[in-house]
């Protein structure tokens, strides 16, 4: 079942139309988008009667085991995230009770975040149902098609890292 998006269907087309090669390569390049997005979808809807996204969810696992808390730029660095968006996460998380902020006696500048209880407790449950869910995707798969797929993974990114004239789409007459 692989459901493409029109566009990438338009492109397809167009591509088709003027005989143009690699078609069959840019099918499977539009299948793993789409892969890649009903994936995103998914998670989304998994975690949106929580209200959270992604990235909350993210700051919450990376705080669990964290006591203490932590610098809101310390979450942004580990999370992947600058420090304009960390800001906007934290002040979701805590208006739903996830997190509090907490100011430094000796120095107001400084700031830690903490999950609250209720935070520890759907980081907990949520972390453990989310990750079986990640895992069922591949369900059925052995050692040897997880391998197989995963290495022809990192072949694809092979391919899109910046082309040298030693890279298989250069070798093939076809720069970028």
């Amino acid at each position: 079942m692989t459901l493409l998006e029109q566009k990438h269907l338009a492109l397809l087309d167009e591509a088709q139309r003027r005989g143009q090669p690699g078609a069959d390569n840019m099918r499977l390049c539009f299948e793993v988008l789409a892969l890649a997005s009903g994936i995103d979808r998914a998670c989304a809807a998994r975690l949106a009667p929580h209200r959270l996204s992604e990235g909350k969810f993210v700051l919450l696992l990376l705080l669990r085991d964290l006591p203490e808390g932590l610098a809101p730029h310390e979450l942004a660095e580990r999370a992947g995230v600058t420090r304009a968006t960390i800001t906007g996460l934290l002040d979701g998380l805590e208006r739903d009770g996830f997190l509090a902020r907490h100011g430094d006696k000796d120095d107001r500048r400084k700031v830690s975040v903490r999950l609250t209880a209720k935070g520890q407790a759907v980081a907990l449950d949520l972390f453990n149902e989310h990750s079986q869910w990640i895992a069922s995707l591949f369900a059925g798969f052995g050692q040897h098609e997880r391998e197989a797929l995963s290495g022809v993974l990192r072949q694809v990114w092979r391919n899109v890292e910046i082309p040298t004239k030693d890279s298989p789409a250069v070798a093939a007459g076809n720069p970028r």
